[in-house]
């Protein structure tokens, strides 16, 4: 088994694999102490060799790694890839490019929601995946050879299972199917978090504009906080705290120290100095630039039984079709059809209108109706 720690070794690894057409790819990482996910391992595999490439070890430079996921000749071909690409964008500000996800394309090709990566092996490929190393301690070294031969075999067995995929979605003309969960993967935006928008993440129950200001501004705080000290959230200040402060809104050190989960040491230190100023910083926000809650929106009465016809409507034609449903409608797709026929949701346009949308509008306009044949639900065109 191949494991890299020299710059040297990884220039002409790199090179070796520099002119394949794909090369397919995984990381190992830890992120249960530290904000940023802490890069252990690499794996990559081009045509006849793979090799796992350790960023731990002393000294070595990954520039011609970074610069092999930058090349615009290379497809590089992940399975599950959004956790794998935050790492990148993190070290290098860009996402690999050009890029496959084999979890996406599955979607597409009859395997369900984000199936995962053994039972896509197991399907398409004779390989079993030795489960045992899942867990491992990554960072720490030396690595043995079980769990190198685990994380190897994360890229090795991706090439066939890869090429499988590929050749259905040529097969059945479906490769633009992707392009919408691909356009999400491939923007840098998707995996940056900005300190100002934290709070959004958060479950309120209340909408109150001046709580949600004071918890904008906290969060914010504990968002640059725990970017600045490599800290999950919830060790620089637990979600529990940050909703407390919104609602009592605590003007000095005596108050704030009676915030469970922050204590009198907490609020007496810097923490409590930059807490106070936040909280008075949205406390001096105009009302009319107050940050309100995203509008709820009630389904119109009477409307749930027509949801309900258009999700046996959407599992039939998917499960006809091979498609994950949550790939062509969600739940809030399926409430706005329901309400307008002009619902300017993706599963009226384009292959998913073709695929979903237009028999759902007809079912809608009594044009179609779901029927029980045997023990089978079918569609029947009423014309």
């Amino acid at each position: 088994m191949s494991l890299i720690t020299t710059t040297d070794a990884l220039s002409a690894f790199i090179a070796r694999v520099r002119d394949a057409e794909y090369v397919t790819v995984d990381t190992e990482f830890m992120r249960e102490k530290t904000y940023w996910p802490e890069l252990c391992l690499v794996q990559v595999a081009g045509p006849n060799e793979a090799a796992a490439i350790d960023p731990l070890a002393p000294g070595i430079d990954l520039s011609p790694l970074y610069e092999l996921l930058a090349d615009p000749k290379v497809l590089k071909v992940f399975h599950a890839a959004r956790q794998d690409l935050e790492i990148f964008v993190n070290l290098t500000g860009q996402v690999p490019a050009p890029l496959f996800d084999t979890q996406v394309a599955a979607m597409v090709c009859g395997f369900g929601d984000s199936v995962g990566y053994e039972t896509l092996i197991t399907k398409l490929t004779p390989a079993r995946i030795d489960k045992s190393s899942r867990f491992t301690d990554w960072s720490h070294r030396p690595l043995t050879d079980r769990q190198l031969q685990y994380a190897l075999s994360d890229v090795t067995h991706l090439r066939p299972a890869y090429e499988k995929i590929r050749a259905k979605l040529t097969r059945t003309g479906r490769e633009g199917w992707l392009e919408d969960e691909m356009a999400i993967l491939t923007d840098a935006a998707t995996y940056r978090t900005e300190p100002e928008d934290a709070w959004k993440r958060l479950k309120v129950r209340t909408e109150k504009p001046r709580f949600l200001a004071i918890l904008k501004e906290v969060a914010a705080w504990r968002e640059r906080e725990a970017q600045r000290k490599n800290l999950p959230r919830n060790r620089v200040l637990r979600d529990e705290a940050l909703m407390e402060i919104a609602a009592h809104a605590p003007s000095n050190v005596d108050d704030l120290g009676r915030t469970r989960g922050l204590g009198a040491g907490m609020a007496q230190g810097r923490y409590g100095t930059e807490i106070l100023a936040a909280i008075k910083t949205a406390q001096a926000i105009p009302d009319s630039a107050l940050p309100r809650a995203e509008p709820r929106v009630e389904p119109a009465p009477g409307i749930a039984p027509i949801v309900e016809l258009l999700r046996v409507l959407l599992k039939m034609v998917c499960d006809d079709n091979d498609v994950a449903s949550r790939l062509v409608a969600n739940a809030a797709d399926l409430e706005a059809i329901a309400g307008d026929d002009k619902a300017d949701v993706q599963a009226l346009k384009g292959w998913r209108r073709d695929l979903f949308g237009d028999a759902a509008l007809r079912l809608k306009q009594g044009k179609l109706a779901l029927a029980i044949a045997g023990k089978k639900v079918k569609i029947v065109d009423l014309g």
